[in-house]
C-alpha cells in the first residue's frame, strides 16, 4: 500500500521508479537501460519468495472456498501441495523475464553475447519443470531418467552461472585465470583495494551458486531449516554480486567516458540509471 501511495510522501520519485522499472521488466517492449536488467537479476533471487507467495494465496483462497462449500481443509492442502503446476510456472517466471530481457538487447544491439546470456537464464527452466516432474511420474522412472537429467542440468545451470558471473557480469576473467595480482594492469580500475576480497568472491560465489539450486528444486523444499539457511545464503550472495556488478558498470563507464566541459557532467547515478552501454 505504501509503494502505490499517490501522494509525495514517503519518496514518491523512488517509489515511481521502482513501479515504473518494475512495469518495464514484465513487458520489455524497449531499450533494456540499467535498472531494468539489475532489478530483473535481483529478482531471480527472489523466485522462492514468489513461489511462497502463490502458495500462501492458494491456501487462502482455497480455504475460503473449502469454507463455504464445507470441504474439508485437507482438499485445499492437496490444491495447493507440492504437486502443484503453479509452482514452477512461479518459480521460472523471473528468469523467462531475464531471457526475454537478452532476447530484446540482442534484437536492439545484435550482439552474440546476449544471445549467450539467454542461454544462461534458459538452463534454469529444465532444472525448475524437471524437479516438478516428481510428483507426477512413477518413482522407479524417477529415479532412473528423471533425477539423473535433473542433477546434469542443475551442474550446467550452477557452473553457466558462475562463469558469467565472474567473467561476464564482473568482469574478473583477468585474475581467475591466473590468481595473480601482481599486474598492475589488473587492478588500476578496483573500487576494492584489499585482493583477498576478489579471491572470497569468486570461491564463496561457486559454492553459493550451486546451493542456490536447492532452492529452485521443488523436490528438495520440505527440510525448512535447510531452506532458509540457504535463502540467507542466497540474500548474502546477491548482495556481493550487486557490489561487484555495479563496480564493473561504472568501471566500463569510467573507461570509455569522453572528455567534456564540467557543466556538461551529469551526476554519477543519472550517468548510471541511464545507462544504455551495457552487457545485460
Amino acid at each position: 500500500m505504501v509503494l502505490i501511495f499517490p501522494f509525495d510522501i514517503f519518496y514518491l520519485s523512488s517509489r515511481y521508479f521502482l513501479l515504473r522499472t518494475l512495469w518495464r521488466i514484465a513487458l520489455p517492449l524497449q531499450a533494456i537501460t540499467f535498472p531494468d536488467f539489475f532489478l530483473a537479476d535481483i529478482l531471480t533471487s527472489m523466485a522462492k519468495v514468489f513461489s511462497d507467495l502463490e502458495r500462501s494465496v492458494c491456501r487462502m483462497v482455497n480455504r475460503q472456498k473449502a469454507r463455504l462449500r464445507t470441504i474439508a481443509w485437507l482438499e485445499a492442502d492437496s490444491v495447493c501441495g507440492s504437486h502443484s503446476i503453479a509452482i514452477p510456472t512461479v518459480l521460472v517466471l523471473p528468469y523467462f523475464w531475464r531471457l526475454l530481457q537478452c532476447l530484446r538487447q540482442y534484437k536492439d544491439t545484435k550482439e552474440k553475447t546476449s544471445l549467450f546470456n539467454a542461454l544462461k537464464y534458459s538452463t534454469a527452466v529444465p532444472v525448475i519443470f524437471l524437479s516438478a516432474l516428481k510428483y507426477h511420474v512413477v518413482p522407479t522412472k524417477w529415479t532412473s531418467v528423471y533425477r539423473p537429467l535433473w542433477l546434469l542440468s542443475s551442474v550446467v545451470n550452477s557452473l553457466y552461472s558462475f562463469y558469467w558471473d565472474v567473467t561476464r557480469d564482473w568482469d574478473l576473467s583477468g585474475f581467475s585465470r591466473i590468481f595473480l595480482f601482481s599486474r598492475p594492469s589488473l587492478c588500476s580500475n578496483l573500487f576494492y583495494g584489499r585482493q583477498w576480497i576478489y579471491f572470497w568472491t569468486i570461491g564463496s560465489n561457486l559454492i553459493l551458486r550451486c546451493s542456490w539450486t536447492y532452492k529452485l528444486s521443488a523436490h528438495l523444499r520440505h527440510n525448512y531449516l535447510t531452506v532458509f539457511t540457504i535463502t540467507i545464503l542466497e540474500m548474502l550472495r546477491r548482495f556481493q554480486w550487486i557490489f561487484f556488478r555495479v563496480e564493473n558498470e561504472w568501471n566500463k563507464m569510467t573507461r570509455s567516458s569522453i572528455q567534456i566541459s564540467m557543466n556538461e557532467i551529469p551526476r554519477d547515478d543519472e550517468k548510471l540509471l541511464s545507462s544504455n552501454n551495457h552487457d545485460v
